[in-house]
């Protein structure tokens, strides 16, 4: 089978030929119906993310939605023809983590990852449900506590800022969106926004119970800590900078707390694949060429890519 292989940050990701994998006890095997592209695997093939990866070389690829075709030993929880998506269990890893991913035509996954994907619900929608729009919802709900009576700040309006910004409506709060491209902001509105601004600074009459940064720089960061209210919150789930440097004295002052967020459960995406299915989440798809996925990815780093990219595995 054809699968994206990487080895180390000199190897880049290849496409290769390699043999189908077969499942183990308590695992199935998966036809790839659709695979998301994520940012983190810009900064894996290039950048510091290679540090979370435990398993080399491996097919990256861990925004995976598929049909079950084999069933390894004792597994009972699932059957052949399935429709699932596979849960990305972060921070402790997961496919196209620690284990071969999604960007080829089948992968080999634990049955206690798996998610049933909803009748009307398609396989690239669930595929970027696993971590693009879960990770929002933790973000925004688990970490954030955003509720009907938060103010809440949504830096970045990208492929997950967006889908943070729709989630903090659905929850009740009264949401701001942030982001240098202005063009975002129609979209954002038409999602729910009450305004958008391009900075923080720029609401400065307006203050926040909560920040959820997805870009992640000093720049956002250090303004998010002027706009939160006394005893508020951050959430940071950006990874725009590799490193901070923060006022100390603001964050200590206002007693401002600060989170890290990264990923979220199965439960949570459990919860946003009921949303899709609803018709209150509707994330924004792009179909990329599987033979293109480098490219793609460029893409994606260079911030040329609105919404969400995915790929089927095929080079027709």
């Amino acid at each position: 089978m054809k699968a994206y292989r990487w080895n180390g940050p000199d190897s880049g990701l290849q496409l290769q030929d390699i043999a189908v994998p077969q499942p183990s006890t308590g695992e199935v095997l998966i036809q790839v119906e659709a695979c998301g592209l994520c940012h983190s695997d810009c900064h894996i093939i290039s950048g510091p993310g290679g540090a979370w990866i435990q398993q080399r070389p491996i097919t990256l690829g861990h925004e995976v939605a598929g049909k079950v075709i084999t069933l390894g030993e004792d597994v009972s929880e699932v059957q052949i023809g399935d429709r699932v998506a596979v849960a990305l269990i972060a921070p402790t890893g997961g496919i196209g983590l620690n284990y071969d991913g999604g960007y080829a035509e089948y992968v080999v996954a634990p049955v206690k990852y798996l998610e049933s994907i909803p009748e009307n619900v398609s396989f690239e929608q669930a595929a970027v449900a696993t971590d693009a729009i879960t990770t929002a919802y933790h973000a925004v709900v688990t970490e954030g506590g955003v509720t009907a009576s938060t103010n809440v700040a949504i830096v970045g309006l990208g492929g997950l800022g967006s889908v943070g910004l729709r989630i903090a409506v659905l929850q009740g709060a009264m949401v701001y969106g942030f982001d240098i491209d202005n063009r975002k902001f129609d979209a954002a509105t038409r999602d729910g926004a009450k305004a958008c601004f391009s900075r923080l600074e720029d609401a400065k009459d307006i203050v926040f119970d909560v920040v959820v940064d997805f870009v992640g720089i000093t720049s956002t960061m250090a303004a998010a800590l002027k706009a939160v209210k006394r005893s508020g919150r951050i959430v940071l789930t950006g990874l725009g900078g590799e490193q901070l440097t923060l006022p100390t004295f603001d964050i200590v002052y206002n007693s401002v707390e600060i989170r890290g967020s990264l990923g979220g459960t199965k439960e949570e995406l459990r919860t946003v694949l009921a949303l899709i299915s609803a018709g209150k989440l509707n994330p924004t798809l792009e179909e990329v060429p599987f033979g293109k996925i480098n490219e793609s990815l460029c893409r994606l780093e260079s911030g040329q890519a609105s919404g969400r990219l995915f790929s089927k595995p095929t080079l027709a």
